[in-house]
């Protein structure tokens, strides 16, 4: 059997089959042909393989997987505080709208949990508060008491419990609701001073001193109960230390003739003047 020069040999012919698939009849029968046109191959991909057909109308596809229904929320990664940009506007920033943290300092009788706690209540965005006498108190069995002593024990302790502040700060935070901790942050002593704050929160956390006399701070004291309430000696020896705070740059409120809403009135003051000018510590 001869065959056109240049013509494609064709398959091997099997008993019982026609010609092998995606052989046209007309490339080893040349000449005329009269018959119905040749089928085309499928096309074909790079490759040699074969390209699937397009999806008939309304096919369906597989649906995604549907969502985790559990009610499990995962909380972002809490990173450190970073310092509040000042608002592009000339008009002043409005602290009670705006996501922040805030530490308030103060010796023991200063006002600083019920001013704290006032502020957070009365704000427009959701805020938290955090105070680190609570915290360390979660302590029971073996708690160290300041009062005490202040030794090793006493300072793993505020240590331990001002890094716990710290972390639930940052997670708040994460979430966009404000915080305000505080805390009888000393001017002259490492330990109990701002660098754990800073180190724990983020160089964004605002420091505001509350520092009223020292007759309010013994008044306030005396009302006390509990290892809450100290000796007026020691009351003293705190307040005297806190001086140290005047001329460091930080914002003081002295909340002597004030009450719990006015010193709040004026803490949001302060605190609208850190945000357009954070504070140098």
């Amino acid at each position: 059997m001869q065959h056109a020069v240049g013509s494609p040999l064709p398959p091997p012919h099997q008993p019982g089959h026609g010609p092998a698939h995606g052989w046209s009849p007309a490339a080893h029968h040349p000449g005329p042909h009269q018959g119905p046109a040749p089928v085309p191959a499928p096309p074909q991909a790079p490759g040699g393989y074969p390209v699937p057909p397009p999806p008939a109308a309304g096919a369906q596809h597989p649906s995604a997987p549907p969502p985790d229904t559990t009610g499990h929320v995962p909380l972002p990664p809490g990173g450190p505080v970073a310092v509040p940009s000042p608002p592009q506007a000339a008009a002043p920033p409005d602290p009670t709208a705006t996501t922040i943290a805030v530490l308030l300092i103060g010796p023991a009788g200063a006002g600083k949990t019920s001013v704290a706690k006032y502020w957070a209540d009365h704000r427009r965005v959701p805020t938290a508060h955090i105070s680190l006498d609570d915290v360390r108190e979660w302590v029971r069995s073996g708690f160290a008491d300041p009062q005490s002593g202040w030794n090793d024990n006493s300072e793993a302790q505020y240590r331990l419990a001002r890094r716990t502040c710290g972390f639930a700060a940052r997670n708040f935070l994460a979430n966009g609701i404000s915080c305000i901790l505080d805390d009888a942050v000393f001017p002259d002593r490492p330990v109990v001073g701002l660098g754990g704050w800073k180190r724990h929160v983020g160089p964004g956390l605002l420091p505001v001193v509350l520092l009223p006399g020292l007759d309010i701070v013994l008044e306030r004291n005396a009302e006390r109960s509990g290892n809450r309430r100290l000796s007026d000696e020691e009351v003293a020896r705190i307040h005297g230390r806190m001086a140290g705070w005047y001329g460091s740059g930080l914002p003081i409120i002295d909340n002597s003739q004030l009450d719990i809403p006015e010193t709040a009135r004026i803490l949001d003051d302060v605190l609208a003047r850190s945000i357009a000018s954070p504070p140098k510590w």
